[in-house]
């Protein structure tokens, strides 16, 4: 068991212009519950069932969209989520709001609702 100084890994935090509805796509996509609105607009999170890492989403006022593949707005992090069926998983995330950015083999890159790179892969 580590010591009471080592970190563990908690968090995922997405900034956002609106908290709630990014929360929302991720938790359709995921099929996450959802928690109910409670007052703070500018910050929702969004837990796995079962346990384990949390997505939280904040208000980032002024906030900019990265603009992958081109470099003017890094990406700076993007989720990587596994699937058994890609095409399935492809057809799903597009009808939830997600826009197709690139297409490989193993996985396919997508830009969520508010523009943060994220892939869906099948290794």
């Amino acid at each position: 068991m580590p010591g009471a100084a080592v970190p563990r890994f908690d968090t995922v935090t997405m900034d956002c212009p609106d908290p709630f509805s990014l929360a929302r796509f991720y938790a359709e996509l995921l099929e996450w519950p959802m928690p109910e609105p409670d007052g703070d607009d500018d910050y929702v999170a969004i837990d796995p069932p079962g346990g384990g890492t949390a997505i939280t989403f904040q208000r980032a006022p002024g906030f900019e969209a990265p603009t992958w593949p081109h470099p003017a707005v890094q990406q700076q992090l993007h989720l990587d989520l596994a699937v058994d069926d890609i095409d399935a998983a492809h057809e799903r995330a597009i009808a939830l709001g997600a826009r197709p950015l690139d297409t490989q083999e193993k996985f396919r890159v997508y830009a969520d609702p508010v523009g943060h790179p994220f892939c869906l892969c099948s290794w």
